[in-house]
């Protein structure tokens, strides 16, 4: 009878418990709605917190209204900057929903917004496989892929001469006696895989990345060499004996080299290796096991040098002109690229930009003979010590061919062991890229046999840097250039006195008093160079202005007239008018030119939307050396207060007249929400204003390209020498190519080219969310890839194309996952749907059809550096789904996405 009454009282306890528990969950149920109603969503996050620690058996009936909490409470917590209180919630939100995958998805975001890109994309991941229908989550992990995964990963692993000649002499230095292996920057693994299988009793392998050191487990693994090769997550300058590795190691091997050789800090951590981590070297004539002693490979690297003539390069690195569509570029502004090293700032910035010169647009012209610049002994201690120590060794090379000397071209021979070697030079065939050093502030460039180029090699920096190029002409037998890297006449603005100076002296010198040298990217630099784009922009401007006012127009010819007549009064500038101006705004990204032309066009208020205050005294020392007054050229940023809000008007009562936008980014891509921009331009437009461009044709044609084939995806196993590789590394791949010159691209074109898409910015009704277009096959082979570029039309005469000859925009290529097989004759119909931004197409073919989606999509992240990625889901037994997103870095990112998937 006592057990049975316990068991009365314990069951009446326990009931009053549960209901008290029902009443405190319900209450709290109450008060999160009342929360959320009032907006306090802390509150409100905090009562669902309690309500599922609670009742977890209401976690699917409150689960959405519980993620709408939580992320609108992170977004408060963010804009507090209260970072610790969001992950926090993220965690408590992980814990009750371990497998939500928009949860995972959004705290992804926030990490990636916050720098972890890593982190970030193991949300993604995650989420992608617990729903891999979840676009969102597709997007965001495709959008940090090529951030993990360097694209050269993919070529470099398909490079099968470079991994045969590195397992070759691994192989020999291991059967040789060195049996400790220490991989640095082992990237997937393969260098230590090629020892461990060539019979090393002991691998190591570090790897900085968190991604590639995950991936290179996976990969280790699925080799089953996990038990043979230890993996480090560190830098190797880290690793301690005996704390990471028991001892020092007799053979380190390592590819940590750039195109530059020195840029991914080799010398630096073979200088470590040599003092911590190897055994010491062998001195000659000593013999014994190698396996007593350390040595390195690559043993040595040899860099080699070739003066050039390339009209790419020159064109991406100097301004070719002095007239721009009628504005002159005044002699005290100086453009350079960034890739211009100075001998006296002793800053780290890469010398040098990197080419494929076999396939550079238009190819290039030797000047000199190949010259040795110098050579790097890696199993030298001392010699590596003493690199970044030696004063800059001065070289004199003879031309042997006239002409315009536009660069410096490098490469290198890395030279494995005594036998092996592998070359980089543009005659080979690698995947490697060349480092280009362009020739810049030269007073003549023009070279002649018997003329001597002169230069100055040195490693500073962990840098290769190719310094003070001139010409030492013939017949004078002395420099008639200055140094390209110094100019004590120039004032180069680099830190915020100076910038405040120079825009002092704007108000109280001369247009000609100050010199400036104003730094440009090499795209906007080709920009300028881009002659047909600036003239369409004049043209079509004065077309609208003209329309809108003819009168105040027709008064600017003959102030120029005037002006040019009287051009030694600087004070003149354009005659002041009674007009209302137009207002003209440019929202184009980067250094344009655009509102100063457009200044020239009558009683025109131009506002220019540049950011850097060094391109905002370019533009106002340009202005005035074109006679117009200071106050003529408004920073539309600086009277705003907000960037993101960029689209106003101009006054309260005012609209704009012409409203410039950027729709294609210079890789190649759609810009983002370019559509909704265009949406709220109309808004802000007078009658009869415009935008430019009007409207947008995209054009495309199939290709056969096995070049795109391998740069974007690891090919099986035959490459990487029986290895799997190719499955895990693939996760990350890049079905879609950017930066793309389709006049050199290795291809064989199956098609003529077709109009694919109209996006019209001024009149949106014409633009038909469903059309078909029938693409007639020219030549029997295999569709690999869908290149694609655009017309931009700033009216129905004024077209500019961006595959053009003189186009600063690059074009960009879908690459399919699985080609398709056609023959001449054949028609492949193409079903174009179109809704705001989003495009999608659809290839039918005779015995199946490929679904390609090109898509155009916001997204929430804001990221840094210039870079676009890509990626693709895994081939599944129904067929194959590739998605494929893209961003540009220097603003908001956008997608542009392809799917490829059979239908019946």
């Amino acid at each position: 009878m006592s057990n049975s009454r316990s068991r009365s009282r314990q069951g009446t306890a326990s009931g009053a418990e549960a209901a008290g528990r029902d009443r405190l969950v319900a209450r709290s149920l109450h008060s999160a709605e009342h929360c959320l109603s009032a907006q306090d969503f802390g509150t409100a996050y905090a009562h669902y917190l309690l309500v599922l620690s609670l009742a977890p058996e209401l976690k699917e009936d409150v689960k959405e209204t519980f993620q709408y909490t939580l992320f609108k409470w992170a977004e408060e917590l963010d804009a507090l900057s209260r970072i610790q209180d969001l992950l926090g919630c993220y965690e408590q939100a992980l814990e009750l929903f371990p497998d939500d995958e928009v949860i995972c998805n959004s705290m992804g975001e926030h990490l990636f917004r916050m720098g972890f890109r890593d982190e970030a994309a193991g949300y993604f991941h995650k989420a992608v496989k617990l729903n891999p229908d979840f676009s969102d989550a597709k997007e965001n992990f495709y959008r940090v892929a090529n951030w993990l995964v360097e694209r050269w990963h993919f070529i470099m692993l398909n490079d099968t001469k470079r991994n045969r000649i590195y397992n070759a002499a691994i192989q020999k230095a291991v059967c040789s006696g060195s049996k400790s292996v220490l991989d640095i920057g082992t990237g997937t693994g393969i260098l230590s895989m090629f020892a461990k299988k060539a019979g090393a009793h002991s691998v190591y392998a570090c790897e900085l990345s968190k991604t590639m050191y995950e991936l290179a487990c996976d990969v280790v693994a699925a080799n089953k060499m996990e038990t043979g090769i230890k993996l480090l997550h560190m830098k190797s300058l880290d690793i301690e004996i005996p704390k990471h590795i028991p001892e020092r190691v007799s053979l380190v091997v390592t590819e940590t080299v750039d195109a530059g050789v020195f840029g991914e800090g080799i010398v630096e951590s073979l200088i470590h290796a040599w003092e911590h981590l190897l055994l010491q070297p062998k001195t000659k004539g000593e013999n014994g096991n190698c396996g007593q002693y350390g040595k390195v490979i690559p043993a040595s690297v040899v860099i080699f040098g070739m003066a050039v003539e390339c009209a790419e390069i020159r064109r991406h690195h100097r301004v070719g002109t002095k007239d721009v569509a009628g504005i002159r570029l005044p002699a005290n502004v100086k453009f350079q690229s960034p890739a211009y090293s100075s001998v006296d700032t002793g800053e780290a910035v890469e010398p040098y930009t990197t080419e494929k010169m076999s396939q550079i647009p238009g190819g290039y012209l030797p000047l000199t003979e190949c010259f040795e610049i110098m050579k790097v002994d890696f199993n030298s201690l001392q010699e590596l010590k003493s690199l970044a120590a030696k004063e800059p060794c001065p070289l004199s090379v003879p031309a042997v061919k006239e002409g315009m000397l536009d660069a410096v071209m490098v490469w290198f021979v890395l030279q494995l062991d005594d036998e092996h070697s592998l070359s980089t030079s543009p005659g080979e065939e690698t995947c490697w890229e060349q480092a280009v050093y362009p020739v810049q502030a030269l007073s003549d460039y023009w070279i002649k046999p018997g003329d001597r180029v002169t230069m100055e090699a040195s490693c500073q920096d962990c840098y290769l840097r190719i310094q003070s190029i001139n010409i030492l002409h013939l017949e004078h037998e002395m420099e008639v250039t200055k140094n390209f890297t110094k100019s004590k006449d120039l004032l180069s603005l680099g830190n915020e006195a100076e910038l405040c100076s120079a825009l002092a002296n704007l108000q109280t010198s001369r247009a000609d008093a100050l010199e400036l040298t104003c730094v440009l990217e090499p795209t906007e630099i080709a920009l300028l160079n881009n002659i047909p784009y600036h003239e369409g922009f004049k043209m079509a401007m004065r077309k609208v202005l003209s329309s809108l006012a003819p009168e105040k127009c027709q008064s600017v010819d003959i102030q120029c007239q005037d002006i040019e007549m009287n051009s030694g009064s600087r004070q003149s500038g354009i005659v002041p008018s009674t007009f209302d101006p137009f207002y003209v705004l440019d929202v184009s990204e980067g250094f344009s030119l655009l509102p100063i032309i457009a200044g020239t066009l009558g009683e025109v208020k131009p506002y220019s939307s540049v950011e850097k205050d060094q391109h905002c005294i370019a533009l106002d020392l340009i202005s005035e050396a074109n006679h117009f007054p200071k106050e003529t050229l408004e920073f539309w940023l600086r009277h705003i207060e907000d960037e993101a809000a960029v689209l106003q008007r101009p006054q309260s009562d005012k609209l704009w007249s012409i409203i410039i936008l950027d729709v294609i980014e210079p890789s190649g891509l759609i810009q983002q929400e370019i559509m909704e921009k265009a949406a709220i331009s109309r808004c802000l437009l007078q009658s009869g204003g415009k935008i430019f461009p009007q409207y947008v044709l995209m054009f495309g044609m199939l290709v056969e390209s096995q070049t795109l084939v391998e740069e974007s995806a690891v090919q099986g196993t035959e490459h990487t020498l029986g290895l799997n590789i190719a499955p895990f590394i693939n996760q990350f791949q890049v079905p879609i190519r950017v930066f793309l010159d389709l006049s050199s691209l290795p291809c064989v074109p199956l098609s003529q080219p077709v109009e694919l898409l109209r996006l019209d910015l001024m009149t949106p009704y014409l633009n038909t969310s469903n059309r078909e277009v029938k693409v007639r096959i020219c030549r029997s082979g295999r569709v690999t890839a869908v290149p694609f570029w655009f017309h931009l039309c700033l009216d129905d005469e004024v077209k500019l194309d961006t595959s053009g000859e003189a186009s600063h925009w690059k074009q960009a290529a879908v690459v399919l996952d699985n080609p398709i097989w056609v023959q001449a004759g054949e028609e492949l119909m193409l079903s174009v749907q179109h809704h705001k931004s989003n495009v999608s197409i659809t290839v039918k073919h005779v015995t199946s059809s490929y679904s390609l989606a090109v898509e155009s999509v916001s997204c929430e992240v804001t990221v840094s550096s210039e870079s676009s990625c890509w990626s693709a889901s895994e081939e599944s037994s129904s067929g194959t789904s590739i998605m494929i997103s893209s961003h540009n870095l220097d603003a908001a990112a956008i997608f542009c996405g392809v799917m490829v998937c059979p239908k019946p």
